[in-house]
């Protein structure tokens, strides 16, 4: 039996939720974005009339602004986009187990097995969309294929509140006339380079010598030549797969450029909460870290470092971060956003080498101290207890980190 692949889009997800929250934005140019005033200006999403205005997603608030002089501009609610989108997810379960999410608003469907149940793959896209319609509001965009790269395709070809079928027979005609870059894997810079070489369609791509691309582009030469093909056999990951993730991260920009390092210290520090919180579920610990620092004229450095024993301790992952910093950053100028990474992670449960030069008595110590805040924070929030020093003004906006799992790989 030939696959059946569906890839279903939220239309203008974030703008969309905002509408059914208040009614009186609907049918206006509005755009989700952060605040100026936070230097968090920039659009997350936009609706429909701000689409057609030539509003895009990245945007500055400025820039949108001179493109749509009308434009409602929305503060982002993610609480309430987490809430939406697992509620187009039960119902993307009454058809399928094999759910592979793409974001808040996006999703992979493996189909071929509830065709018996449902009727052709089309007839199962139409009756999701109308579903979602009818239950939650919201409309989607339905792509359907023999694969997930073209699936995807299709979901992108016709919106809103469409499905599109891309077959076996048919997707040289349908697609291969199209821009490369509207095919998955093709960045900006893929793109660039392609047409460097006359490379500008989808069609050309698949025309391409594949050792030519690998020279280019090495493995991914490979694969874009192959997803352009048709020949994409990646899998549909089962519903609540999760990765193992290879790092764990949380960065900002501050609401103020950072001219003293106890600043960047305090910014530090209030990163490291989430990132050890996020460590201490996923059972992980870190190796290294890794810190990122912009500065004020937008010119970003990067810099890692192994840390003395593996951990998922905030203070621990903080401490190196900061003396990472010390050591490498020149103050030369503000710092405007900083990233802190943990990196090369191993099971927190692994086996340790002791040596004589670390001191395990405050690691364990520490270890127990992180593990009664967090079943404090359990219990009574996050902000049940924290630390002292982030009681004072400190440049991370007020607003809560939300944590998306996107697939890295495609799942052979």
């Amino acid at each position: 039996m030939e696959r059946a692949v569906l890839h279903s889009d939220i239309n203008n997800c974030y703008a969309s939720i905002e509408c059914l929250y208040d009614a009186t934005l609907r049918g206006k140019p509005i755009a989700v974005g952060g605040s100026e005033e936070t230097r968090h200006g920039i659009v997350l999403a936009k609706s429909e009339q701000a689409k057609a205005c030539g509003v895009k997603t990245g945007d500055t608030i400025w820039q949108a602004k001179a493109k749509c002089r009308d434009l409602v501009i929305v503060p982002p609610h993610f609480e309430r986009y987490q809430k939406y989108s697992a509620l187009v997810r039960d119902i993307y379960r009454r058809y399928t187990d094999a759910i592979e999410p793409f974001g808040l608003d996006e999703a992979w469907l493996d189909v071929t097995g509830s065709q018996s149940l449902f009727g052709d793959s089309a007839s199962i896209a139409n009756e999701i969309r109308q579903t979602i319609r009818r239950e939650s509001g919201l409309t989607v965009s339905v792509g359907v294929s023999f694969n997930k790269v073209f699936a995807k395709l299709g979901s992108d070809l016709k919106k809103p509140n469409a499905v599109t079928v891309i077959g076996k027979s048919n997707f040289r005609e349908r697609i291969w006339n199209l821009p490369a870059g509207a095919m998955l894997g093709c960045g900006k810079s893929t793109v660039k380079r392609l047409s460097g070489y006359g490379v500008h369609t989808i069609g050309q791509l698949a025309a391409c010598d594949v050792t030519f691309l690998k020279s280019l582009f090495g493995k991914m030469g490979e694969e874009l030549w192959r997803y352009a093909n048709g020949l994409d056999d990646s899998r549909v990951r089962p519903d609540g797969f999760k990765p193992v993730s290879k790092s764990v991260g949380h960065g900002t920009t501050c609401i103020y450029d950072l001219k003293e390092p106890q600043e960047v210290w305090l910014v530090m520090l209030s990163l490291a909460q989430e990132i050890g919180r996020r460590l201490h579920d996923e059972n992980l610990a870190a190796t290294a870290v890794q810190v990122g620092v912009k500065n004020s004229a937008l010119f970003v450095r990067q810099f890692q470092h192994p840390v003395p024993l593996p951990t998922q301790s905030p203070l621990e992952i903080a401490q190196a971060a900061f003396k990472l910093f010390s050591e490498m950053y020149r103050w030369e100028l503000p710092v405007r956003a900083v990233t802190v990474r943990a990196i090369n992670l191993v099971c927190a449960d692994a086996p340790l080498q002791t040596d004589l030069f670390s001191d395990f008595s405050r690691h364990e110590r520490q270890e127990r101290i992180d593990k009664t805040v967090l079943d404090i924070r359990a219990r009574y929030g996050k902000d049940g207890i924290f630390n002292g020093s982030l009681l004072c003004e400190h440049a991370i906006p007020h607003t809560a980190p939300t944590h998306t799992v996107l697939p890295g790989t495609m799942y052979k």
